[in-house]
C-alpha cells in the first residue's frame, strides 16, 4: 500500500493550513503530496512495480532464537534497546520459563496465532503460540493466564495505535475464566493489585511493541500518548453482582463461555461523586453530551449499585431499555457535534455523501438540537465494580471484537476424558465483531 505523508499536526488544523499542506512537500520524500497522491492513484503497483517501489517491503523473518549468557541487568537494558519492553522491567524468558508457560495451553508451539500488517512500515509479522508465550513471560503472566492472552493475541488488534491522537484500549474478560485464574471485577478493578488483571493487560501492550507498533514515526505518532495503554483498562466484568446479562451473553456467546471483548476510543470521564440529587440515568446522560459521539459509539461502565437502582429505581430492566433512552434523550446543538474535530475529520465526509442522518444534520442551525447516539446498539454497558460507592465511567469507547478464550485452553488428555466427564462447551467461532 502506497503512502503519502503530510506535515504535522493536522487535528485541530484549519482548511487553510491543510490546503497548504496538500500544496506543500511530503517531509519524507520533500515531493509535492498533491503529486505523490496523484501517482498513487494512477501508477501500477501489484505486479508492475519495479524494484524501488517495494524496497522494504518484507516479511520479518524468526530472531535469533537465544541470547548468549549475561547479567541480569545487562539482559534487562538489552531488551529495553532493543524496543521489546514498555520500559519496565520484564521477566526474563528463558527456555525454562518459556516451556511452563506453553504447559497453559494444548496449541503447538510453532502454530501461527495470527499475522499483522505495518503498512506504513511495509512489513508483515506472523506470530506463533510460542512467540505470545515469550511474550507472556515478559509481562508476568502465570501459564493459566495464556489462553486469555493467546485470545486477545488472535484478534491481531494492536494496543497501539498508529495514529497521532491518543487512542485508549479497555480488555473486557468474561465467562468462568475470570474466577478460575482470580481476576478482579470488583474493589478496584482498574487499579494496580491484582496479577492476572495487569499481566494480561501489559501482555497485549509487549505483544503490540514486539509486533512493531512502537517504531518513532513509522508506527508510533501520538502526540501525547496515553498511559492506559500499560495495561489496557484490564478488568473482568462483575457477573455475579450485575442485575443484567453479561457482556457476552448480549453478543452472541454462552454464559458458561470465557471471551475476551476488546473495546477502543480516545475519552474517559471518571465520574466523581454528586448523582444523589439527580437520578442516575439522567447524570450519565449530561456526561454523555461532552463526549465526542463519534458513529454513535459510547461505553458505561457501571458499578454493580448503580445498574440496580437504574433497574429497580429508575425502571430499565435491561441494558438496551437504557441504551434506547439515552439514545433518544441525549441531545446537544448541531453547532457543538460537527466542530469537534474527530466529527468533522471522519464523519463530515458521510454528510458531504449523503449517508443518513448525518446530511440532515450537516444542514441544521447551530442551535438546533440532535440526538448523536442515533444507534442505541452501539452505546455499551458493563457493569465492574466492588459496591463500595455508586459511580461509574462514560466513555466514547466503541466495541470493537471478541474473541473465544476456550479454544486456546490446555485440553485434557484424552484418556482422562474416557467417560466425558472432563470436556469443555463446544467453542463458538474464535470472534465476532
Amino acid at each position: 500500500m502506497p503512502f503519502t505523508y503530510t506535515p504535522h499536526p493536522v487535528v485541530g488544523m484549519s482548511d487553510a493550513v491543510l490546503q497548504r499542506y496538500i500544496e506543500g512537500k511530503d517531509p519524507a520524500t520533500n515531493r509535492q503530496v498533491i503529486l505523490e497522491v496523484i501517482d498513487a492513484l494512477t501508477k501500477p503497483v501489484n505486479g508492475n512495480a519495479d524494484a524501488s517501489e517495494l524496497e522494504g517491503v518484507s516479511h520479518t523473518g524468526a530472531r535469533q532464537a537465544l541470547l548468549e549468557p549475561d547479567t541480569e541487568d545487562n539482559l534487562q537494558r538489552l531488551f529495553y534497546d532493543r524496543g521489546w519492553t514498555d520500559g519496565l522491567p520484564i521477566v526474563l524468558p528463558t527456555e525454562e520459563r518459556v516451556e511452563r508457560m506453553l504447559a497453559g495451553t494444548s496449541h503447538a508451539r510453532d502454530e501461527v496465532v495470527g499475522e499483522v500488517a505495518l503498512s506504513d512500515a511495509k512489513q508483515h509479522v506472523k506470530f506463533t503460540v510460542e512467540m505470545v508465550a515469550i511474550v507472556a513471560v515478559m509481562a508476568g503472566a502465570r501459564p493459566e493466564h495464556l489462553p486469555v492472552i493467546l485470545a486477545v493475541a488472535s484478534t491481531t488488534l494492536p494496543a497501539i495505535t498508529p495514529s497521532t491522537t491518543p487512542f485508549a484500549n479497555m480488555l473486557l474478560v468474561n465467562g468462568p475464566i475470570r474466577n478460575e485464574i482470580g481476576m478482579n471485577s470488583g474493589i478496584g478493578a482498574f487499579s494496580p493489585r491484582n496479577l492476572a488483571n495487569a499481566a494480561i493487560g501489559r501482555a497485549w501492550t509487549l505483544l503490540s511493541i514486539n509486533w512493531g507498533y512502537m517504531r518513532l514515526r513509522k508506527t508510533l505518532w501520538t502526540s501525547q500518548g496515553n498511559n492506559f495503554g500499560y495495561n489496557n483498562m484490564c478488568c473482568a466484568e462483575n457477573e455475579e453482582r450485575s442485575v443484567w446479562e453479561p457482556f457476552h451473553v448480549q453478543n452472541g456467546f454462552k454464559s458458561e463461555e470465557s471471551v475476551i471483548s476488546i473495546f477502543r476510543g480516545w475519552s474517559l470521564l471518571n465520574m466523581g461523586g454528586g448523582a444523589s440529587h439527580r437520578p442516575h440515568g439522567e447524570e450519565m446522560a449530561l456526561q454523555l453530551k461532552a463526549l465526542p459521539a463519534l458513529y454513535g459509539a459510547a461505553t458505561l461502565i457501571l458499578d454493580p449499585l448503580v445498574a440496580r437502582n437504574l433497574r429497580e429505581n429508575e425502571g430499565f430492566q435491561t441494558k438496551i431499555d437504557y441504551c434506547r433512552w439515552l439514545s433518544e434523550n441525549v441531545k446537544v446543538p448541531s453547532g457543538q457535534f460537527w466542530k469537534t474535530d474527530l466529527i468533522d475529520m471522519l464523519m463530515g465526509p458521510m454528510a458531504e455523501q449523503g449517508v443518513e442522518p448525518y446530511a440532515t444534520w450537516k444542514k441544521l442551525p447551530e442551535d438546533a438540537l440532535i440526538a448523536p447516539y442515533n444507534k442505541p446498539e452501539m452505546i455499551n454497558i458493563i457493569v465492574v465494580g466492588g459496591e463500595t460507592s455508586p459511580l461509574w465511567k462514560a466513555a466514547d469507547f466503541a466495541y470493537t471484537t471478541s474473541a473465544s478464550v476456550d479454544k486456546w485452553r490446555a485440553q485434557p488428555a484424552a484418556a482422562e476424558c474416557a467417560d466425558g466427564s472432563c470436556g469443555l462447551p463446544d467453542p463458538e467461532p474464535a470472534s465476532r465483531n
